[in-house]
């Protein structure tokens, strides 16, 4: 029994030993692995690495060799790593790919994100199918458009970059008039190839450089598919102006503001100068009729009534008009200071000089020939009082009060007067002469002008604020698109036919070329195809399909194929009369192109106080 007890603690005397042994070898072995991995680490990182760079590979795994083979693994993953760091060293002299820097990067894409947002936003508002966007002034006035610019002018934007795509819109409606949305979703597709080139490595200086070479040479396409226009041709121009208003409210007027549109630019344009002042275009405004009561008067309207005193005569025959800015009402003191009247004498006295300064004013006016009188509005004293007023009308001169500084010169312009300062300066030289002057519906209309003038006034009407709003607006544009074939007198079809002949005519160019430009050029044409995209998406086709058939019709050589929408197939857009100016493609492709180019170019953003 002893001997057994004695056997048994001898052997877990052995085992205890046996398990501190292995104890401290296990540790023993983790430090020194540990020691030895820490120095290598730090030795190979700043002395063989740079050895590696500095000299050449061979050279490096010369220097290797020697190492233990338990570190061979550790090894080769430096060797990789060495490879790496030597390759991107030497990337700004060969064609290495692009990395760039964190938060230059950083700031492209949330440029990028901001800008397509925007362009997300009206992109449903974009072709006839387009769908409305109803904005909510601050003063809880309601706006309701599918026009790009007013969208975008009415909007709070706060991010700089998205700013700069309402700038964008707004330049296309100052140089076109017409294209604000489609530019605006071609500038935010073009941003979207810009990332997926960014993502492939090529730098921002190559894919703007790139894209400036792609917008010239679509410019060319668009230019060789174009077809001449004559200001003769009176219906060539009416289908312009109705394919502008196709993607209105009042599209189901376009037969009625179509002809009014070419009549009104034609009145105007210089034809020596290719140019059209769209001020000498008034457009009235009267909540009364509908859009179809719309009409185009060769003369002056003026949203005014006669000054009705005692007669209530509704019209002149013959008139002779006059423009005073003078006024017929007792004049005050330069200085602020009082009259303190003891008895009612004095009083009588004041009243009685008054009468006669106003008098004597009106005699004058009654001497010069004029029978109708235009008083500018006046902000320190009444233009025009009530004693005034008696006299004229027994005079038989019928008076329009508060005309507005703003409207000065364009009723000089279209009646041939002049405004007259002073009582001594009313002559019949500074008079118009005028046929007829009648009111109605609380307007007046100068009608039969002696003097020959390039301005016209357009009545517009409507049944509510918001209606008469978007038609002015439609008009706008409308009157926009037909200055355009003034300046620039070439026509395209519409559709979104221009749009994929450029994209498939710039991704055959980019097959001729290599490098870099290439790839940009094939992204920029790609980029293109979001125009009809756009327009089969909102018309509730499908978009693959339809835009995969279009591109089927250009390449076999059919250039005018377009969407219709209306019933909803592909046709032949000058066939179907959906035309639009050439100036409107050029000018949205060129400030597209511009302002992504511009925005690429930016790597940061500094806030100034």
């Amino acid at each position: 029994m002893l001997v057994l007890v004695v056997t048994i603690t001898f052997i877990r005397h052995c085992f205890l030993f046996f398990f501190f042994v292995v104890v401290v070898v296990v540790v023993a072995v983790c430090c020194c692995c540990f020691f030895f991995q820490f120095f290598f680490q730090f030795f190979f990182q700043f002395f063989f690495l740079n050895i590696f760079k500095h000299t050449n590979k061979s050279l490096g795994l010369f220097l290797l060799f020697p190492l233990s083979f338990s570190f061979w693994s550790q090894s080769v993953s430096f060797v990789k790593q060495a490879s790496k760091q030597t390759t991107m060293s030497g990337k700004g002299k060969s064609s290495g790919v692009y990395k760039e820097k964190s938060k230059p990067t950083m700031i492209r894409l949330s440029n990028i994100s901001a800008a397509k947002a925007v362009a997300d936003a009206v992109r449903t508002s974009l072709g006839p199918r387009g769908m409305d966007k109803m904005i909510e002034n601050p003063d809880s006035s309601v706006t309701i458009t599918n026009d790009g610019a007013t969208i975008l002018d009415q909007i709070e934007v706060l991010h700089p970059a998205a700013k700069m795509l309402v700038q964008l819109s707004k330049a296309q409606d100052i140089e076109a008039g017409d294209g604000t949305t489609s530019v605006v979703v071609l500038a935010g597709s073009l941003l979207g190839a810009c990332e997926r080139l960014l993502n492939k490595g090529i730098h921002p200086s190559e894919i703007s450089s790139a894209f400036q070479l792609a917008a010239s040479k679509a410019r060319e396409i668009l230019e060789d598919m174009s077809q001449s226009v004559e200001l003769t041709d009176r219906d060539t121009l009416m289908r312009s102006a109705s394919t502008s208003l196709n993607s209105k409210v009042v599209s189901l007027y376009s037969d009625v503001i179509a002809p009014i549109v070419v009549d009104a630019v034609l009145k105007v344009a210089d034809q020596e100068t290719f140019s059209v002042d769209l001020n000498d275009i008034r457009m009235i405004k009267k909540l009364d009729g509908t859009v179809e009561d719309t009409e185009l008067v060769d003369g002056l309207v003026l949203d005014k009534q006669f000054s009705h005193f005692v007669s209530t005569e509704t019209h002149q025959n013959d008139a002779k008009v006059a423009l005073i800015q003078f006024c017929l009402s007792p004049p005050k003191t330069d200085l602020d200071n009082q009259v303190v009247i003891s008895d009612y004498t004095q009083m009588d006295r004041v009243l009685k000089e008054e009468r006669k300064y106003i008098l004597n004013l009106c005699k004058k006016i009654k001497k010069s020939g004029c029978n109708v009188l235009l008083v500018q509005k006046s902000i320190l004293r009444t233009a025009v009082n009530d004693q005034a007023l008696h006299f004229l009308n027994k005079f038989k001169i019928k008076v329009v009060k508060n005309i507005e500084r703003d409207d000065v010169d364009f009723i000089c312009k279209s009646l041939g007067c002049r405004p007259v300062a002073h009582i001594d300066d009313l002559t019949e030289d500074a008079m118009a002469k005028v046929g007829s002057v009648s009111e109605s519906a609380r307007m007046l209309k100068f009608t039969d002008v002696q003097h020959v003038s390039k301005t016209v006034s357009i009545v517009v009407r409507g049944s509510s604020h918001l209606v008469l709003a978007e038609a002015e607006r439609s008009i706008h544009d409308a009157l926009c698109v037909i200055r355009c074939l003034v300046k620039k007198r070439a026509l395209i079809a519409g559709g979104g036919a221009p749009e994929i002949e450029v994209a498939i005519r710039l991704a055959e160019w980019a097959r001729t070329i290599t490098g870099s430009v290439a790839y940009c050029a094939r992204e920029f044409a790609r980029a293109l195809e979001v125009v009809p995209f756009t327009l089969a998406e909102n018309a509730g086709l499908n978009p693959i399909s339809t835009v995969t058939e279009l591109r089927a019709q250009h390449k076999d050589g059919k250039r005018n194929t377009g969407i219709n929408v209306k019933t909803g197939s592909i046709s032949d857009m000058i066939e179907e009369e959906v035309v639009q100016p050439l100036l409107v493609s050029t000018s949205a492709i060129t400030f597209a192109s511009e302002t992504v180019r511009s925005i690429m170019k930016i790597d940061d953003i500094v806030s100034v106080r």
